[in-house]
């Protein structure tokens, strides 16, 4: 009985979307009349799934994503890991003031975080273009790698601290009877820090790695935003884009709901594949 208000609202609010999208995902629409005689649903099985596997633009988001994990995830994790090392090392100075500045740009909702960045990506504007070409170097938001590094350093901005919060709190749980044997044995800060602080808390950082790749796959404020400095991003950019652009633009709801219930187990797959190999390091 104490779960019953659980299971209420899980399947009024994860189960029962999921089966209407299902429901959804076996029509399609069909216009009449050169569109003046409005549309109707009609049953299609499983057309639109064949569809999506051929779909280029839909197939593209994938890569897209796949190399913005590429390099995002390694980059914010070891940042993250390094910074939760160094605040926990004894001659950190102001740990309480650097976890909490650390942590500020998690507040800071994504669609907020990309407004503030795309200001500071605009030349002409932006102060850090300004010194950042007084330097001589160019500034072009318009090729694909650049657009990719762009949007990696905004969520690397945005998601930073909130890892460096766990790291930290996994290090207090670290045992002070191994740090004592490791000085015993010799081992200096660095080896410490690397070979055995990081090591024992390997479990802290494959959670914090799963829900990074979940939530990556998620990506859509961002680079929706971003796409308007950068050309390479399209609005079919991240599989979120795309199946946003064929519901609410093209109006094909039934190709949307079979696009996301794929994207959905594709995502499911990563986190198992994530989590098996978080368990096997972590091992």
């Amino acid at each position: 009985m104490f779960l019953a208000p659980f299971f209420v609202l899980f399947l009024a609010f994860t189960i029962a979307p999921i089966a209407y999208s299902a429901f959804l995902s076996l029509f399609t629409e069909k216009s009449s009349g050169l569109g003046l005689g409005g549309t109707t649903r009609v049953f299609n099985g499983l057309a639109n799934y064949t569809r999506a596997f051929q779909d280029q633009a839909f197939l593209a988001g994938f890569v897209n994503i796949a190399v913005y994990c590429l390099l995002y995830i390694p980059a914010m994790i070891g940042l993250s890991l390094v910074v939760a090392l160094l605040l926990d090392s004894a001659a950190a100075r102001g740990k309480s003031f650097f976890r909490l500045a650390f942590y500020m740009p998690n507040i800071v909702p994504g669609l907020i975080a990309a407004v503030i960045w795309v200001y500071l990506y605009t030349p002409g504007v932006s102060p850090l273009v300004g010194i950042f070409e007084s330097t001589g170097a160019g500034w072009d938001m318009g090729s694909h790698l650049a657009a990719l590094l762009s949007l990696s350093n905004i969520t690397i901005w945005l998601h930073t601290g909130y890892n460096v919060i766990l790291f930290y709190a996994a290090l207090q749980a670290v045992p002070q009877e191994v740090l004592e044997a490791a000085n015993v044995d010799g081992a200096g800060p660095i080896r410490t820090a690397f070979a055995i602080k990081a090591r024992m808390i390997m479990g802290a950082v494959s959670v914090a790695t799963l829900f990074t790749v979940v939530g990556a796959m998620q990506l859509f404020a961002e680079p929706l935003l971003l796409k308007s400095r950068a050309t390479s991003i399209d609005s079919t950019w991240t599989p979120n884009m795309f199946i946003y652009q064929t519901a609410f633009d093209k109006h094909d709801f039934g190709y949307a709901a079979a696009t996301a219930l794929l994207f959905a187990v594709f995502i499911g797959a990563l986190s198992w594949g994530v989590t098996k190999f978080g368990s096997k390091v972590e091992s």
